[in-house]
C-alpha cells in the first residue's frame, strides 16, 4: 500500500516539475514553493483511492471465484451420484 502512495506521490512531483519545465520557469521559486505539497498530496490521495479500488476488485474477484468453486463442486457432486444411480436402474 505504501509503494503505491509514495509512488503517485513522486508522480505528482514530477509532473509540477515538467510543468515548471514547459513553462521555462525556475523550479525553486519562493513564491511557488507551496505547489509542492498539493501535486505531491493530490498524487498521494489518487494512490491511496486507487489501493482501496485494488483491495475492492480483488475482494470481489476472491468472492465470486469461490462461488464458482462452490458451484463445480455440487454440479461435480450430483454428476457422480447420477452416474453412481445409473448403473443400477439400467441393471433393473
Amino acid at each position: 500500500m505504501v509503494n503505491r502512495i509514495l509512488f503517485w506521490t513522486g508522480f505528482g512531483l514530477i509532473v509540477r516539475f515538467w510543468q515548471l519545465g514547459i513553462e521555462m520557469r525556475p523550479f525553486f521559486n519562493r513564491k511557488s514553493l507551496w505547489a509542492y505539497p498539493v501535486f505531491g498530496g493530490v498524487g498521494a490521495s489518487f494512490g491511496y483511492w486507487l489501493q482501496g479500488v485494488d483491495e475492492r476488485q480483488t475482494k470481489m474477484l476472491e468472492e465470486r471465484k469461490q462461488a464458482i468453486l462452490e458451484k463445480r463442486a455440487r454440479r461435480a457432486q450430483r454428476e457422480a451420484s447420477a452416474a453412481t444411480a445409473a448403473p443400477s436402474e439400467i441393471a433393473a
